[in-house]
């Protein structure tokens, strides 16, 4: 009876012991990093190339990371996708921007990420130009 006795009460120690472990592992969830690769090319400056952007923590090989994470901060509102295309239906002013494209894939706020941008009317320059500077300013 004693032994029974005995093996009960390490039991019952290392089972409570075990206990703040879990707790703890269940509170320590890591929220998902926001990264993106962006790829631009015929911007007319020195914007054009690939860059990796990493948001929450900033870093990666952005040239502006600091200020390409907090403008994505900015646009990014409840409900609302930051990459969005242009709807199919608006009406764009017929002006050319030159011939800048960019491709923004990755993840943010948990979301895939598979954007294009050009510069081939007014709604699309003033898509890219939203995204400055995670996008490079465009000269025509």
């Amino acid at each position: 009876m004693l032994r029974r006795l005995a093996l009960t009460a390490f039991a019952s120690v290392a089972a409570l012991s075990a206990l703040p472990a879990t707790a703890h592992a269940a509170t320590d969830v890591v929220a998902p990093t926001d990264r993106l690769t962006v790829t631009v090319t015929g911007s007319g400056g020195t914007g054009d190339g690939t860059y990796e952007l990493n948001c929450h923590p900033t870093g990666g090989t952005h040239p502006d990371a600091a200020d390409a994470c907090a403008r994505l901060d900015e646009v990014t509102v409840w409900g609302t996708d930051p990459f969005a295309p242009v709807a199919p239906d608006a009406m764009c002013t017929m002006q050319y921007g030159g011939p800048a494209t960019a491709h923004i894939t990755g993840t943010w706020q948990g979301r895939p990420v598979d954007a294009t941008y050009d510069r081939s009317n007014g709604c699309e320059i003033g898509r890219w130009d939203a995204l400055v500077p995670v996008l490079p300013a465009a000269s025509a």
